[in-house]
């Protein structure tokens, strides 16, 4: 399973890819406004970072046509971009006609497998079902995922699923078990997940016999 970085903080992208644990990065408009830095500059910084696939969103998203022109706008930006767009009918619409041209897709804000569904027989290169904000809701978004996967695996769609809203590392292992193709996490799970308290007491441990032996 591969795991993309749930940020706009160019900080914490450099930190995970230096430590070669990311495979892309995944970008909204509420997390690069958090950023205060300019859109596009800033995806682009990105794509130059990680060579993997980078989700920028299409904001224009009223009718087919102005997200399919925002679209190929974006993805001028840089090769790694792939644009990521919310699961309307508009939307499926603009991203078949997109990918077509080649321009790989992200359906986003998906919550259910009739989206999943729709946003693969338009072949969409991603889509991003999101667990958090289901589980929210008191829904099971991880039942959303096995059921998700099962239709594109039972089908031969080319789409993958990526596991997003993560909050806990235990979803990632979750998601991992059932076979999605991605999670994309924020850097604080990610930090989550190489720390475990047994590592730590053992690190003390070895470096108080350590000084010991020397004395």
């Amino acid at each position: 399973m591969k795991l993309f970085l749930d940020t706009a903080n160019i900080s914490e992208i450099r930190a995970a890819n230096a430590a070669g644990l990311i495979n892309g990065v995944t970008t909204n408009p509420s997390l690069l406004a958090k950023e205060k830095l300019p859109i596009k500059e800033t995806i682009i910084e990105i794509c130059e970072l990680v060579d993997g696939p980078i989700s920028a969103e299409v904001l224009n998203i009223s009718t087919t046509e102005s997200i399919i022109a925002e679209a190929e706008d974006i993805a001028k930006w840089h090769r790694n971009i792939i644009v990521k767009i919310p699961c309307t009918l508009a939307g499926i619409a603009a991203a078949k006609i997109l990918e077509s041209r080649g321009i790989q897709t992200n359906i986003t804000l998906v919550f259910s497998a009739n989206q999943v569904l729709l946003a693969a027989k338009a072949n969409a290169s991603f889509i991003s079902p999101f667990v958090g904000r289901l589980d929210d809701v008191g829904e099971n978004g991880l039942l959303m995922i096995a059921n998700s996967l099962e239709i594109i695996r039972k089908h031969n769609f080319k789409s993958q699923i990526i596991v997003a809203s993560v909050r806990s590392p235990l979803t990632v292992v979750q998601a991992a078990q059932l076979g999605a193709h991605v999670a994309t996490v924020p850097y604080k799970i990610l930090e989550q997940m190489i720390k475990h308290p047994l590592t730590d007491a053992g690190i003390k441990k070895f470096e108080e016999d350590w000084k010991n032996a020397r004395l």
